[in-house]
């Protein structure tokens, strides 16, 4: 059975960072695509970043496009989402998750597991 188990968020002041981890559980970790999606309150949940199975393909929004970073260490089956210059927008509850291939994939359907989510808050 497959577990992702997100740490890292908290409360932080605009401007400084937070690096969020995400522990895998399960199946071969190498093997699987994985992404980072946030939701804030009453908005949908939105696709932050996404990395392929070996880490040489990424995606990031536009709108985190500079400041975050994805990153993936597959010896220890955790992947990161290193996130610099936070500004209040970036508040939401983040969530790690997995899908079914290796291959770099956009699409949140394709997400067949998911964390619990670690919450981030940005003051100004």
């Amino acid at each position: 059975q497959v577990q992702l188990v997100e740490s890292g968020g908290g409360l932080v002041q605009a401007g400084y960072s937070l690096r969020l981890s995400c522990a895998a559980s399960g199946r071969a970790f190498i093997d699987y695509a994985m992404a980072w999606f946030r939701q804030a309150p009453g908005k949908e949940r939105d696709l932050v970043a996404a990395i392929n199975w070996s880490g040489g393909s990424t995606y990031y929004a536009d709108s985190v496009k500079g400041r975050f970073t994805i990153s993936r260490d597959n010896t220890k089956n955790t992947l990161y989402l290193q996130m610099n210059s936070l500004k209040p927008e970036d508040t939401a509850v983040y969530y790690c998750a997995r899908t079914a291939g290796g291959g770099l994939n956009l699409r949140p359907a394709a997400y067949t597991y998911w964390g619990q989510g670690t919450q981030v808050t940005v003051s100004s």
